[in-house]
């Protein structure tokens, strides 16, 4: 059985004051575990190998790519998603740039956003991307659409303070914004914070632990 990598672990570790963490070479690393090495800057050793931990984690046999995000819009986001993208692209975490996937629209001509909604939270849902984005003319129905897939927490977010709450006490998955209520430095300025943040865990994954309690309940029927 593989030894999973949580991240009180890395935590716990911490508090021994150590710098290197050293991982047998089969280890899977959970997100929050990976969030909280790289906000840390622990060094990772693969006991086997001695190398560093490569940027694609296994998650329950699926690969999350730290820098791949979805985004998506409706009509009214079309322009905020298409400045984003050049956006993003321009940003370097790390050595790499952001890989993104583009489920559309592609074009200003009316369109329905749950459509891309659906679209974006898919993917988030299945682990093939770390984050989704979404933008429509508020922010809210395509968070709505979202948030209907389980394990999504997509946050509409208006603000800095909005965008770390989010990440940092409800681990949000999908940032959603509204093209009609923001100008273009506050959506990027909110993308900023989005990325930098990371869950705090503990008493916010207690809480979290209910919502997918929630969830399981509701599968069933």
């Amino acid at each position: 059985m593989k030894k999973l990598i949580t991240e009180q672990y890395v935590i716990d570790t911490l508090k021994t004051g150590a710098k290197i963490l050293e991982i047998c070479d089969k280890c899977l690393i959970t997100p929050l575990a990976m969030d909280k090495i790289r906000s840390s800057g622990i060094q990772i050793v693969r006991s086997n190998n001695s190398e560093n931990l490569k940027e694609d984690i296994v998650v329950n046999n699926n690969v999350v790519n730290n820098n791949k995000i979805a985004i998506g819009s409706d009509h009214t986001g079309f322009e905020v998603k298409e400045m984003l993208k050049k956006y993003l692209l321009g940003l370097q975490p790390g050595n790499e740039k952001y890989e993104l996937i583009d489920v559309g629209t592609n074009s200003k001509d009316s369109c329905d956003y749950p459509d891309f909604a659906i679209a974006v939270a898919k993917k988030v849902s299945m682990k093939e991307v770390r984050f989704g984005i979404l933008i429509d003319a508020t922010g809210i129905p395509s968070a709505i659409t979202a948030n209907k897939f389980p394990g999504i927490r997509a946050a509409t977010c208006y603000n800095e303070f909005s965008a770390k709450s989010a990440r940092e006490h409800n681990n949000a998955n999908v940032l959603v914004m509204g093209a009609k209520t923001l100008g273009e430095e506050t959506i990027k300025s909110i993308l900023d914070t989005w990325l930098k943040t990371v869950f705090a865990g503990e008493r916010h994954q207690k809480r979290l632990n209910k919502i997918s309690e929630l969830e399981k309940h509701f599968l069933k029927f």
